[in-house]
């Protein structure tokens, strides 16, 4: 069957679909029904089943005689270290960790937050609370002790699963003093902490309360799985709210499973055995979803990567990794491609790398510019899939399923809707929007199994946030459009649409014009106050490594491309060359935080900046040209 009659087969029978799916898990109690509706809008997946995501993810394949096979690969170039688990081997890892947690009296249900960097025993933390039913909250590694102090208050765990330092190429950053800081500040207070020790530097351990990661599991019980039912929390994953509070995403055990492991055949293309490769973090959602839980439910071999996509050592550290592993399947985000192109704009250093094993690029956390879907086609000669999906979701809303069919590439398109999802255009009052006509996109409810049916602790919160602006509608917070042939355009967050002189323009079809000029390795483009026309676009340019024209030209060139592509509408005339643009860890620009700087509003200091300082540098970048004054 082709992608138009299986999303077809789900649309005209979801129940009978997703029951379908759900065979490919091994479940304790099988679902008799898919979706529960008897607390709509706040819909659930499975709640019939029992089942362990830790026993689907690692034993039934040993059991299946595939202990032997590789589950995890840990590649360190920022070390050096290289490491290969077995799904055997893992199963002791986990089994022994499961086991230490009961002893301190971790048990179905607790919170148990997860503060690590990229190495193989943070998967092993996730899978050990999964195997007992707890609940883990990964906190990206290194994040400052206020805001972990805002996630252990919120989640209140009784314990913390820490290594003692994570590595940046040039830097050790200890994490023990940062996890004592937001215990001191936060109101609950974890019973345990226990701290895996790194060579490059060992934690001091608190007595009676810290625990080394190896004598904790010494002479314990190895833990068996335990079932929970299908709606029981996998985990919560904090995405950071604008303002105020980070939310709580809830992902349920059931249908997290069975949608992860449906998307790994039919939109990466992989079968159980091949190499999947995920180029993120745990701490994010694509760390949770395609480096732990979906390859290794379909068995698959996940990487576990420490190192960045230059200078560790340099711009040809992917394509060692996908040469050196075989991987088949390769997903990062559009960030990375774009600081590999600045540093290596002919990409050179991929002529040293036999990549006949790859067969397609999977790009998402960000719109992947089509200047950047060029290159990367042209570079690497595989396919290049933009695909399109949340925190929130999980797994993709909108993608090219090449394990279905290679449906056309539209470039700036991350292609169209996954069964589950049925995707809308709406305007301000709810109603549809025409075909190629921008406004906001919203999926009809129910969205499908595996996404969020609540925030921790805060059902209001929820629908506020997600259910009220469009009732029997999840409000996504991306504008955009669909096509006459229903492919999805993700054109800006909502926020980033701005009004200019009456007229409503994307901010990132501005981005994808500037992204063409020869010279910009990257841009960004906000809307910034102005008393005439209410908003106008102002450019950020960063320029590929080696370019040495005078910035003013440059900065012509781009005005003149934007106002020849999009018109005179867009009102564009500001552009300025900076060295970086403000990021998050995981490759988002921070538009609103830019937006409120250029119109000198107050803002608070987002928790996943990269490096803080790149605001001032942007600060003074706008009072250049009169605005943050």
């Amino acid at each position: 069957m082709g992608y138009r009659e299986i999303y077809d087969s789900w649309k005209n029978d979801p129940e009978a679909f997703w029951l379908e799916a759900s065979k490919a898990i091994d479940w304790d109690v099988a679902p008799t029904r898919a979706l529960d509706d008897t607390n709509a809008p706040l819909y659930e997946w499975f709640t019939d089943s029992k089942v362990n995501a830790c026993y689907n993810a690692v034993d039934r394949h040993v059991e299946a005689g595939k202990g032997d096979q590789v589950a995890i690969i840990y590649d360190s170039p920022i070390t050096g270290r290289k490491d290969k688990i077995s799904f055997a081997e893992l199963k002791d890892k986990v089994a022994n960790l499961a086991g230490a947690l009961l002893s301190k009296g971790i048990t179905k249900g607790d919170r148990v937050i997860v503060y690590m960097p990229m190495v193989p025993e943070a998967l092993v933390a996730m899978l050990a609370c999964a195997r007992i039913g707890a609940v883990h909250s990964v906190v990206f590694g290194g994040f400052a002790s206020n805001e972990l102090a805002v996630r252990i208050d919120d989640a209140q765990p009784k314990a913390i699963l820490a290594a003692s330092c994570g590595l940046e190429p040039n830097r050790v950053v200890e994490y023990k003093p940062l996890i004592d800081g937001a215990i001191e500040l936060s109101q609950h207070k974890p019973e345990t902490v226990i701290v895996l020790q790194r060579e490059e530097c060992q934690a001091p351990l608190i007595e009676g309360r810290d625990y080394d990661w190896h004598a904790v599991q010494d002479g314990v019980t190895p833990a068996d799985c335990v079932p929970v039912e299908g709606n029981h929390p996998a985990y919560i994953l904090y995405t950071s709210g604008t303002t105020g509070a980070p939310k709580g995403v809830v992902r349920p055990t059931a249908g997290h499973l069975v949608a992860l492991n449906w998307t790994m055949k039919n939109v990466y293309n992989v079968d159980p055995g091949d190499v999947f490769w995920a180029a993120s973090d745990v701490g994010w959602v694509v760390g949770h979803s395609y480096i732990t839980y979906g390859p290794l439910v379909h068995g698959n071999t996940t990487i576990v990567f420490e190192g960045k996509p230059v200078g560790t050592p340099d711009a040809g550290t992917f394509w060692r990794v996908i040469s050196e592993h075989n991987v088949r399947s390769f997903f990062t985000a559009p960030t990375a491609f774009r600081a590999i192109k600045r540093v290596d704009p002919k990409g050179e250093f991929k002529a040293k790398y036999d990549l006949s094993c790859l067969r397609a690029l999977y790009l998402a956390g960000e719109r992947a510019d089509p200047d950047t879907i060029h290159w990367a086609q042209d570079l690497l000669g595989v396919p290049v899939v933009d695909h399109w999906w949340q925190t929130e979701t999980g797994y993709a809303v909108a993608a090219n399923p090449l394990g279905i069919e290679e449906l056309p590439i539209k470039v700036g398109s991350p292609s169209v809707a996954m069964p589950g999802y049925d995707i809308q255009v709406l305007d301000e009052a709810g109603n549809q929007m025409p075909a190629g006509e921008l406004g906001a996109i919203a999926i009809k409810l129910p969205l499908p199994p595996g996404t969020l049916p609540t925030l921790w602790n805060a059902e209001e919160r929820y629908k506020k946030s997600y259910l009220t602006t469009f009732p029997g509608y999840y409000e996504t917070g991306d504008a955009g459009m669909i096509d006459e042939d229903g492919y999805v355009y993700i054109m800006a967050r909502t926020d980033d649409v701005i009004n200019v002189a009456g007229h409503r323009l994307s901010t990132g079809g501005m981005e994808e014009v500037l992204a063409n000029h020869p010279d910009v390795a990257e841009c960004a483009v906000i809307g910034v106050t102005d008393q005439l026309k209410g908003q106008l676009p102002v450019g950020f340019l960063c320029l590929t490594d080696g370019v040495d024209r005078a910035h003013e030209d440059v900065v012509a060139e781009c005005v003149k491309l934007v106002r020849d592509q999009i018109g005179p509408v867009a009102a564009f005339k500001l552009a300025i060359v900076v060295d970086r643009l403000p990021k998050t860890r995981s490759g988002k620009i921070l538009r609103a935080t830019m937006v409120k700087i250029a119109d000198s509003e107050e803002f608070k200091m987002p928790a996943t900046i990269d490096d803080p300082a790149i605001l001032d540098e942007i600060k003074l970048a706008l009072q250049s040209i009169g605005y943050a004054q």
